[in-house]
């Protein structure tokens, strides 16, 4: 019947068995605790204890430091099978109690299939050690565990591990600490869940033991737990020889815990409730894990959106640069100078254009090495510009990272190497943008061949030459003077209307709009796909954060919810 159910909860506990939570958003370290505590319930609990209804029980003890756990332990089985002491902890691997007949069950992987097993006398840490004794009835086993609030985290982590794999909680505490907040922030969520479970009340002063007990009564009615048995354990001096009480003293706990193990209607109806209760909490507690998973999205969404704005920057700083003549300046402008002569030809441009198409051509069949050099001067300058404004999308990234807890922390946990070299352009970059500029540049001049082709003044433009035109266009790009100051506005300014002059000579006012719009548009395509690989440096970081599917895990909790319905309650 609850086969529909067990696959369900293997369905969630395949979504909760990827990384969650990434980034340091919010109090990501209790979502990353609760996530880890509910996929160690399935794995510990849930699914096994759902695929074997009727096989025994597990008892938990569990409380606070110096509770007497191990010393309650040993007492109801009359023997010293754990190790109470005044050091602390004392609990170094929890000691499972079984009877022979049950031992099979526990030796095996059904209940806490994590955790290695071992059947000697020593604690190994992070072993379950299982011992056998004759006083303990088949249908039940106590586990002795690590304390609740110990000093070594590691054990305070075991410890909740294994009350949140419990049938039934024992728990421990004492008639000085009874009242402390550690252990009813457990006791709560036992309510929450609605665990069996028992409280035994340890060290009690005769002439307290009235007024205590009521007053832990009140506490548990108060935090929902009315009704929860209560067992009190007066304060004995224990013998120096073993580590137990009289069993006059524990007698009462004995009892209930073999009615427990012979009734087998009671043993299921602990199991049904425990196991119910567990089951009612995913409805909660998965729909919470995956609300901060999505938040989770929300940062790593924001985190490549700061990168996305940095480039964009960049591409606008590029973008503006082509337009105010930044790039007219120095070796260009010089280049230039040397390609057409001084500045009274360029003051010549208005009235004598015919006379300036010929002087070009003539620079261009006389004089190749001032066109060549103008070329790589102009290519060199837009090389140089997609460095400088890469370099700055770079940092502006790392920086925007920086100012957010998540990108700080992912960008700490890459390592200082790293981080400092996402701050500036990549190797890669001046070789790729070497050769984008190259690439450009026989885009522009196939757009002149393709013109020139389907032109009648095909004779005048190939006086020009392709190469001359093409350079003409490409410094056409550059059109606006915006940036430059003093003698370079003539000077680029000229530059600006001699090229524009003769290519229209050629190719007319139109055509010579579309090839510079053409050439402009490509040449920033061409940037921005550089630009796109240098950001995907910082995008790596983020892989697998953003793909996070929230409606699956979502999903997941409603088929089990769905599938309650399969839970058969316990019964035999």
């Amino acid at each position: 019947m609850s086969e529909g159910l067990a696959t369900a909860l293997k369905s969630l506990r395949a979504q909760l068995g990827r990384d969650l939570f990434p980034l340091a958003i919010g109090n990501v370290e209790a979502d990353r605790h609760a996530q880890k505590e509910l996929t160690g319930q399935l794995d510990d609990y849930l699914i096994p204890r759902l695929a074997a209804i009727d096989a025994p029980l597990l008892a938990v003890v569990g409380g606070s430091t110096g509770a007497g756990k191990s010393t309650l332990v040993n007492s109801l089985v009359q023997d010293d099978v754990t190790a109470p002491g005044v050091l602390r902890p004392t609990t170094l691997a929890p000691t499972l109690v079984a009877s022979t007949a049950d031992a099979a069950w526990f030796t095996s992987a059904h209940v806490l299939p994590g955790m290695p097993r071992s059947t000697g006398d020593g604690q190994q840490p992070g072993t379950l050690r299982i011992v056998t004794s004759p006083l303990i009835q088949p249908g039940l086993a106590l586990l002795d565990a690590p304390d609740i609030d110990s000093v070594v985290t590691a054990n305070r982590e075991l410890a909740a591990q294994l009350l949140a794999a419990a049938d039934l909680w024992l728990f421990v505490t004492t008639a000085s600490r009874y009242a402390d907040e550690v252990p009813w922030g457990f006791l709560r969520i036992a309510s929450e869940r609605s665990t069996a479970m028992a409280v035994i009340l340890q060290r009690v002063p005769e002439e307290a033991r009235v007024p205590v007990a009521a007053d832990l009564r009140r506490l548990l009615k108060e935090n929902g737990l009315a009704g929860t048995p209560l067992f009190e354990v007066p304060e004995l001096p224990l013998p120096s020889e073993r580590a137990r009480l009289p069993e006059m003293a524990v007698r009462p706990i004995k009892k209930w815990l073999d009615g427990l193990s012979a009734d087998h209607e009671a043993r299921a109806d602990v199991v049904r409730r425990t196991l119910s209760g567990a089951l009612d909490s995913l409805s909660v507690r998965v729909p919470a894990l995956a609300e901060a998973a999505e938040r989770q999205l929300l940062g790593a969404n924001e985190l490549r959106g700061l990168v996305e704005k940095g480039y964009d920057v960049g591409m606008a700083d590029f973008d503006e640069a082509m337009r105010d003549g930044t790039l007219l300046r120095g070796e260009v402008l010089n280049r230039w100078q040397d390609f057409v002569g001084t500045g009274d030809f360029m003051r010549s441009l208005e009235t004598r254009v015919g006379w300036l198409r010929d002087k070009v051509v003539a620079a261009f069949t006389g004089r190749p090495a001032p066109d060549k050099r103008l070329r790589v001067a102009l290519e060199s300058g837009v090389e140089s510009l997609i460095r400088a404004t890469a370099d700055g999308s770079a940092e502006r990234s790392v920086d925007a990272w920086l100012s957010t807890p998540q990108g700080r922390d992912l960008l700490e946990r890459t390592g200082i190497e790293t981080a400092g070299k996402l701050g500036r352009v990549s190797a890669d970059l001046p070789p790729k943008a070497a050769k984008a500029v190259r690439d450009w540049q026989g885009y522009v001049l196939d757009l002149v061949r393709e013109e020139g082709a389907d032109k009648r003044s095909m004779a005048r433009a190939a006086s020009f030459g392709v190469n001359g035109l093409g350079l003409l266009i490409m410094l056409t790009v550059f059109a606006s003077t915006g940036g430059l100051t003093g003698i370079e506005i003539g000077v680029a300014g000229g530059t600006t209307v001699l090229s524009q002059k003769l290519l229209e000579a050629v190719f007319g006012d139109q055509a010579v709009r579309r090839l510079t719009d053409a050439a402009r548009a490509n040449l920033r395509q061409r940037v921005r796909d550089l630009f796109d690989e240098e950001a995907r440096r910082f995008y790596t970081l983020l892989e697998g954060m953003e793909s996070t599917d929230t409606h699956a895990l979502r999903a997941a909790a409603d088929a089990v919810e769905q599938r309650k319905t399969d839970f058969p309650g316990g019964a035999a």
